[in-house]
């Protein structure tokens, strides 16, 4: 048991590490697609050269793209102190850079959000009031013009050497014919659900660097080939059995077109053997691909066909169309023989799939549990879907329950998705995810309740979660049409943090209500924390007393309903903030 619980704990370690990767990278895939698109269509060699256009092709790829992605690194660790100090410390490895520094990027995004949040966590309760704005910039600018200088000449060199190294090596693999048995490891990580981290966190930033000096990379093609998943979605349409072969079809439609790979992953992990024909198809589609000397222009995400055929530029059509079309075949020949010699019933098909189910939820240390029960939904008023990368299956996993929750009559429960790594814990949150996934969506939100699916998009689960969603309505439907407390009816002694809406139009006013209230605060004694957020940033539980303007009052109540709210004229100085006060534990 303790072996079990250690390699689920390294492999949830790796999936994080490899998450945090393509978590930089994937919010710029549409960045990324950008430059691949003025780059095919403007550059010299393009489908139709404009110079004054193209010049935007080298700044894009040494400075918009790795800032973006230092900018989005800062973000995960630190919000938006972390964002900005990352993109300043990313600077200083990107100027004098011999290649596109997106590796330095990933490096010193953290890192800069790492040093401002450690830095705050030291001073920042320190602070005298009104003097929060100038600590703030001050440390920020400061810590970014020092990470910024380490970049130059620390950091700078060492990925310089490093990235220069990694890409002598790809184009050795390449050179020798070795690149096709990189997907004997890529397929079945793919299938782990560790697609978004190959991709997006090592061959998409490997692959830019090689088409910003041969104009094109196969590395862009390793993971995203539609190929080999399309071939075994297509052998179980004609071959397979049950509920299988019945959804078979619109999944390859969704793979192929829609480019969302994870649809076919839980085909493979019903038939381990089906494996060899993934591993089969990607080697044959990446061998065909280097035989015609084939290459994307950009990274092409999702892994449609579509995407893939909008990155191609004019000397790869043949070879890219051949690759995928290889992939397709090979996979499907394979697993085609292995459906047919499977001798399983359709019945005992089904039961295969719940057999594993409840193997690899028991290797997490956890139960399989078969059905939902009644208490598992009192109170809940957000669904969030989790994937890896927060786009894609879960997107659509969110699509197919709110349209049954809106088909329901069910009002007061918002349904949405994100990523894994993107979770915050909340009250009265359900969280669906896949089951390899399960473990890191139950350390993020240890207070919601969790339901995991093998597939997003053909889950008995979902009518399950619509039932027990249902009876809790008709339970609770006298309680909910109570009318919400009014400012004088607030029951101050729940109250745990007192929040001040933030907007980027006043946040100066914000910040000085917080100060001034902080500091009424603490000559009465109290120690309630007073903060100041976003609006999507509240927590949606009456231990929140939000104050806000009666202007900004609408838009608050549309959004929330759980929290307790004060509407005053004047954030700074309404009589009301004084009687809150002193109702305050």
């Amino acid at each position: 048991m303790d072996d079990a619980k250690n390699k689920t704990s390294l492999k949830a370690r790796i999936q994080k590490l490899g998450t945090a990767l393509s978590g930089m990278v994937m919010p710029n895939i549409a960045a990324i697609i950008a430059w691949g698109l003025i780059t095919a269509i403007f550059m010299a060699e393009g489908w139709f050269p404009n110079k004054q256009i193209a010049e935007l092709i080298g700044p894009m790829l040494n400075y918009l793209l790795p800032l973006l992605i230092g900018y989005v690194g800062g973000r995960m660790v630190y919000e938006e102190r972390g964002a900005v100090v990352g993109a300043i410390a990313t600077i200083g490895v990107v100027v004098g850079s011999q290649v596109p520094m997106f590796l330095g990027a990933m490096i010193m995004g953290p890192l800069g959000g790492w040093c401002i949040k450690k830095l705050d966590s030291i001073f920042q309760d320190k602070v005298r009031s009104g003097m929060e704005m100038i600590y703030n910039n001050f440390t920020s600018g400061i810590m970014g013009m020092v990470l910024a200088i380490v970049g130059v000449y620390v950091v700078n060199p060492i990925v310089n050497a490093g990235s220069m190294l990694m890409g002598e090596g790809v184009d050795w693999i390449i050179s020798v014919h070795l690149l096709p048995l990189a997907n004997i490891f890529i397929e079945p990580a793919k299938v782990l659900f560790l697609n978004n981290a190959i991709g997006n966190g090592i061959l998409v930033p490997l692959g830019i660097q090689q088409a910003a000096s041969a104009g094109k990379s196969v590395l862009f093609l390793l993971e995203s080939n539609p190929g080999p998943g399309l071939g075994v979605l297509l052998a179980f349409t004609f071959f397979g059995k049950g509920n299988a072969k019945g959804s078979a079809p619109g999944a390859a439609f969704i793979q192929f077109i829609g480019g969302i790979h994870e649809v076919y992953f839980p085909y493979i992990l019903m038939k381990p053997a089906m494996f060899l024909a993934v591993i089969a198809g990607g080697v044959t589609g990446t061998f065909t691909f280097q035989m015609f000397g084939a290459g994307l222009k950009a990274a092409a995400s999702p892994g449609s066909i579509i995407a893939i055929l909008a990155m191609t530029p004019k000397d790869s059509y043949l070879g890219v169309l051949a690759g995928v079309a290889a992939g397709a075949v090979v996979s499907f020949i394979i697993a085609a023989i292995i459906l047919k010699h499977d001798r399983s019933t359709s019945d005992e098909f089904e039961a295969k799939q719940q057999e594993m189910a409840q193997i690899k939820a028991e290797s997490k240390g956890k139960k399989a549990t078969a059905k939902l029960t009644p208490a598992d939904f009192s109170g809940i008023k957000k669904i969030i879907f989790a994937c890896d990368a927060g786009m894609g299956s879960s997107a659509m996993g969110a699509s197919l329950l709110r349209d049954k929750v809106k088909k329901a009559g069910i009002t007061d429960v918002s349904v949405t998705n994100t990523a894994v790594s993107r979770l915050q814990d909340e009250p009265d949150l359900l969280v669906v995810t896949q089951e390899e996934l399960a473990e890191r969506a139950a350390q993020k939100t240890p207070s919601a309740v969790h339901v995991q699916v093998g597939n997003f998009l053909n889950s008995p689960r979902y009518d399950e979660i619509i039932a027990r969603l249902k009876t809790e309505t008709l339970i609770n439907e006298e309680t909910r049409a109570v009318p919400k407390a009014t400012g004088s009816e607030l029951e101050l002694s729940n109250v745990k943090e007192v929040n001040f809406i933030r907007h980027d139009q006043n946040v100066g006013t914000s910040t000085m209500a917080v100060s001034l209230f902080k500091d009424s605060l603490h000559k009465a004694g109290k120690k309630v924390p007073v903060k100041a957020v976003r609006l999507d940033e509240l927590v949606d539980s009456p231990e929140h007393l939000v104050i806000v303007t009666k202007e900004a009052k609408k838009n608050l109540d549309i959004r929330y309903t759980n929290v307790q709210v004060l509407a005053v004229s004047d954030l700074l100085t309404d009589e009301k903030l004084a009687q809150i006060i002193i109702g305050l534990a």
